[in-house]
């Protein structure tokens, strides 16, 4: 039983293999006669606005104050003196949000408390809480609320005091 080229089904198979190889070591290098537009159905590899920058700053109480969302704003918190860009979560950080007393301020109390209280918050014009009263365990929950943080918004900066 060898290879018969005289049989029909065979010579279209080694015509199909010769065709194959002279496309592998011998491309076509001329440009398509189409531009291809699989993906002009609402698929663009462009996005439709550039996100903005966002640079690492050094922040103060009375700096970070204005990052609270009203009109539409930036949203900017801190935690454990680190600041993050919460605009992505305006639904919960924004004026009318549950956490919107934390929204350009220093929430590290507050997180660490499970509180929203406004008495949680330390005034813009006073230096930043040191949380020396707070328990392992409300450290602890502060630095959970400081890892989800990092995970999910952009960290945009450090909190320092007032006159640094």
């Amino acid at each position: 039983m060898g290879f018969d080229l005289g049989a029909p089904a065979n010579t279209a198979l080694f015509l199909y293999i010769l065709y194959s190889f002279q496309k592998i070591l011998l491309p076509s290098s001329s440009p398509p006669k189409s531009v291809p537009n699989e993906f002009k159905a609402g698929y663009s590899w462009m996005p439709k606005a550039h996100p903005p920058t966002v640079l690492f700053k050094t922040y103060t109480p009375k700096t970070l104050e204005p990052f609270n969302g009203v009109d539409g704003g930036r949203i900017l918190l801190a935690i454990d003196g680190t600041v993050f860009d919460v605009t992505a979560g305006r639904n919960f950080y924004g004026p009318n949000g549950m956490y919107g007393n934390f929204a350009g301020r220093d929430a590290s109390r507050g997180m660490a408390k499970q509180s929203f209280d406004v008495e949680m918050l330390t005034p813009i014009d006073q230096p930043l809480d040191k949380l020396q009263d707070l328990a392992k365990d409300e450290i602890e929950n502060m630095r959970g609320w400081v890892e989800h943080f990092t995970s999910k918004y952009i960290v945009c900066g450090k909190l320092v005091e007032n006159d640094a």
